[in-house]
């Protein structure tokens, strides 16, 4: 019965993997919560092909909140919060939220395989080089994994979330910012 602990530790290390590049370059760089108003950087604005082919822009969605979450299909936490981030778009959307995915998949066919299975009904970006993540301001997202980014209503970036999201999360995350 060895071969246990080692199937055991295997497994846990699988888990793992998803947030073993959370660290930045200069962890004192890293933020994670809520940004001050007055110090909200603007987000990149994202350009290029969704999932399904069609030209997606970041800036198309302005004058909304948008949560942007990071993912890939070979990471368990992202197929855990996939259904939570459409249930979000479903119920925040006549608030003015949208909810944009970006697959970090090598292979965009997997990213289109994972929003097929899990029905997505929000776009997500392919990113299959890692250009986009890079395109955030240095530090102010993680390098694995999955994390969530809310842009405020005018294109500048309001919160970071590591790790994976719920859709209780993501309302708490979009509140301060929607039109009451």
């Amino acid at each position: 019965m060895k071969t246990r602990p080692l199937l055991w530790t295997a497994a846990c290390l699988l888990l793992a993997s998803c947030h073993a590049g959370m660290a930045t370059a200069d962890p004192s760089e890293a933020k994670s919560g809520p940004v001050p108003a007055d110090r909200r950087a603007a987000a990149p604005d994202l350009a290029g092909d969704s999932l399904d082919g069609k030209p997606l822009r970041l800036s198309d969605y302005r004058g909304k909140v948008v949560v942007i979450n990071a993912w890939a299909s070979w990471c368990g936490p992202c197929r855990a919060e996939a259904p939570e981030l459409d249930a979000a778009q479903k119920h925040l959307a006549a608030e003015g939220v949208q909810v944009l995915g970006l697959n970090t998949d090598t292979e965009p066919v997997n990213g289109r395989s994972f929003q097929h299975d899990h029905h997505l009904t929000y776009p997500s970006f392919s990113d299959p080089s890692g250009r986009k993540v890079l395109t955030f301001p240095r530090g102010s997202v993680p390098q694995g994994v999955p994390f969530t980014v809310v842009v405020d209503a005018r294109g500048r970036m309001a919160n970071v979330h590591t790790g994976p999201v719920t859709e209780r999360d993501v309302r708490d995350l979009v509140r301060p910012l929607v039109r009451s």
